[in-house]
Formats: C-alpha cells, structure tokens, sequence
C-alpha cells in the first residue's frame, strides 16, 4: 500500500506551484461549506482514502477554528487588503500578515522580508496597529480574558 502511495506521490507533478495562494479564512470557509455539502448528502467513511480526507478536514478544521481566521469574514478581508494595498508589501507578506495577525515588532520581523531595510519603526507600529484594528483577535484569548478579568 506503501509503495502505491508512494509512486503516485512521486509522479505526481506541480503544474503552477504560485498558482493561487489561499488565506487562513478561505481554506477554513472551503472545509465548512464541503463539510456541510458532504453531511447533507450523507457519504459514508468507506474506504480509507475517504477516511483520510475526513482526518484531514477535521484537524484542519480544529486548528482553524481556534484561530482568529473563523471570526473573519470577506468583508473584514476586503477591507484588509484595501487598506493594505498602499503598503509596500508583496501579496504574501500580506497573506502571513493576514493569517498570523502580529502583535509585535519582532513578530513583524519574522512575516516581513528585510522588515528593518524596507520600514520604519513607525511604519511598523502602525500596521500592527491597523492590523488589531482591521482583523478578529484569537478567539481563545479573548474568551480567556473576561475570565480572567473576573478573579481580578
């Protein structure tokens, strides 16, 4: 089974690799719009590819939904990328910023190509900033402050 799995990985071939690249968001909408399809149209687990796309889907769809990603919608992605647009950003470091939301300078660094040639200290606060403004915190951090502010 193995080798099988193995051959058709290895032959298997990259047509466009920057063919389309997907936000956090949009794989998150994708796997809960076929999640719903493939429970309205009631298919079964019967073999064990099918079985491996059901483990896939899940875990991909719990670690997403954790994440700030399931609390964005498109209009907050269009604003997003509206505002981001007069930021000299490739669509990537978009995308990172987008899918990461960095909260700080030195999380900044690490999505940002050569972020200490190409912006400011400035400029950087101010796209943390917009970016706390424009994009959905982490849903578990912020369900963990209201009780954390009750012990207080």
């Amino acid at each position: 089974m193995l080798d099988h799995t193995y051959k058709k990985l290895r032959n298997m071939e990259v047509k466009n690799a920057n063919a389309a690249m997907l936000s956090n968001y949009e794989v998150f909408k994708l796997l809960t719009d076929l999640k719903g399809q493939r429970s309205e149209s009631g298919k079964s687990k019967h073999s064990i590819g099918q079985q491996n796309l059901n483990t896939i889907m899940y875990e991909t769809l719990n670690y997403l939904s954790k994440s700030p990603c399931s609390r964005q919608s498109p209009e907050i992605v269009k604003e997003f990328l509206s505002t981001m647009k007069h930021q000299k950003l490739t669509k990537a470091e978009k995308l990172q910023l987008m899918n990461h939301r960095p909260q700080t300078a030195v999380e900044m660094q690490l999505m940002v190509e050569e972020s200490e040639e190409r912006l400011s200290e400035e400029q950087i606060d101010e796209l943390i900033q917009t970016i706390s403004q424009l994009l959905p915190g982490d849903p578990e951090q912020e369900d963990a402050a209201p009780a954390d502010a009750e012990v207080a």
